[in-house]
């Protein structure tokens, strides 16, 4: 009887643990729900626009992302402070180009989560085929399963062998000087 009761004990306490002790969950990125607005700087003015998310995922444990990707489309670069159209299409073109982005040969950028600690999220970036450690903070959100994240990452450009208009590499450029560092406001929100 003794034995019994142990066994029964014993399944009760394995059933009452699988069931309390939540696995990690994952869900993909909803890539309509989703946004990156990006804004570059020169010395003289700056530039402001959209570019497209085309995958993702979010790895979700006890209500904390713990990891998860996303994917960039880099020919979905839009830029949406310049007017003109003709003009539009010549910066897209050449922010584009091999000058810049190099999307024909590079056509995604992808971000992976290596950690998270609190509000603040580390990962691996990858931009034309090089990829470097960026740490940023971020708010995230839980709630009945459904995430969602923001945050404004700010990216020197340098970094991924972009130096076209760096005063880092072209000292006499004056006023036609680009600067290093953009940004990306990100938000992620799961389907």
């Amino acid at each position: 009887m003794k034995k019994v009761s142990f066994i029964l004990s014993a399944l009760a306490f394995m059933a009452f643990t699988n069931q309390t002790i939540a696995a990690p969950s994952t869900s993909p990125v909803s890539t309509k729900a989703s946004s990156i607005v990006w804004n570059a700087k020169k010395v003289t003015g700056e530039h402001t626009g959209t570019i497209g998310i085309s995958a993702g995922k979010l790895v979700v444990n006890k209500n904390q992302i713990t990891g998860g990707n996303f994917t960039i489309d880099m020919k979905s670069i839009v830029c949406k402070d310049i007017t003109d159209p003709e003009y539009n299409k010549k910066f897209v073109g050449h922010i584009t180009s091999g000058d810049f982005f190099e999307i024909e040969k590079f056509p995604t950028a992808q971000f992976v989560i290596s950690k998270v600690a609190g509000n603040q999220i580390s990962g691996n970036l990858t931009i034309k085929g090089i990829t470097k450690a960026i740490t940023f903070p971020a708010q995230i959100a839980v709630n009945n399963g459904k995430v969602s994240a923001k945050a404004n990452i700010t990216i020197d450009r340098t970094d991924y062998n972009i130096k076209y208009g760096s005063k880092k590499f072209f000292d006499s450029i004056g006023d036609k000087a680009i600067f290093d560092d953009f940004t990306l406001a990100v938000t992620l929100v799961s389907e």
